[in-house]
């Protein structure tokens, strides 16, 4: 199956292949300390084209952070009745927010995920949530900061049914007095994971609470 083939499937099923990749059963690096940013070239970030979690933002959270030009954000309120009830629910978090790629060229989501409980820690709802996944493997886990603020990120690998094969995925997750926030990049391939990994670095570094 081609790319240009894949890009005329019906959208319905590109966002339920989508939601489901996420985990890992491995952690490589469970006393890993802060990233360091000296001697180390920052990540490429995208251009800021607006921000959400706040009010009128199409997402209201317990966070912010800066959005990659032409993605949009839309709040997720799923029917517990429904079919796809149980998409919205991965190991201790729910999804709140979608950030679709699409209207900016490319096939995939940053999705934001709520922990229910606010004694469980960012680590913690990070590693229940990539756990949650048994299409993914291979997790270390890292310190590092977004914009002062620390967060534990994930980099793992999800093997994709829909286009057999193994592609990189990435989430951060950070503390907020409502319960842990969790950050995930989706996509629908690998160069559309590499495509939008900027987006994803831009928010990891503009993130702040409230």
């Amino acid at each position: 199956m081609t790319r240009r083939t894949v890009r005329g499937l019906v959208p319905a099923l590109l966002a339920a292949a989508a939601l489901t990749g996420c985990s890992s059963d491995a952690d490589s690096s469970e006393d890993a300390k802060p990233a360091k940013s000296a001697g180390t070239p920052a990540a490429r970030t995208a251009a800021k084209g607006g921000t959400v979690g706040g009010a009128g933002s199409g997402c209201e959270l317990p966070v912010s952070f800066d959005l990659a030009k032409d993605w949009k954000p839309k709040a997720v309120e799923i029917d517990p009745d429904s079919d796809f009830a149980d998409l919205a629910e991965q190991g201790p978090v729910t999804l709140a927010c979608e950030i679709d790629a699409k209207p900016a060229g490319q096939i995939g989501f940053l999705r934001v995920w709520r922990a229910k409980a606010t004694t469980v820690t960012p680590r913690e709802a990070l590693k229940g949530f990539v756990g949650a996944d048994e299409n993914a493997s291979g997790a270390t886990y890292k310190e590092v900061k977004g914009d002062g603020q620390p967060l534990t990120e994930a980099t793992y690998t999800v093997h994709s049914e829909l286009m057999d094969e193994d592609r990189p995925a990435h989430a951060f997750a950070l503390a907020t007095p409502e319960g842990p926030v969790v950050v995930h990049l989706g996509g629908l391939d690998s160069d559309e994971h590499g495509e939008m990994l900027p987006a994803f670095e831009l928010a990891k570094q503009s993130v702040r609470v409230g």
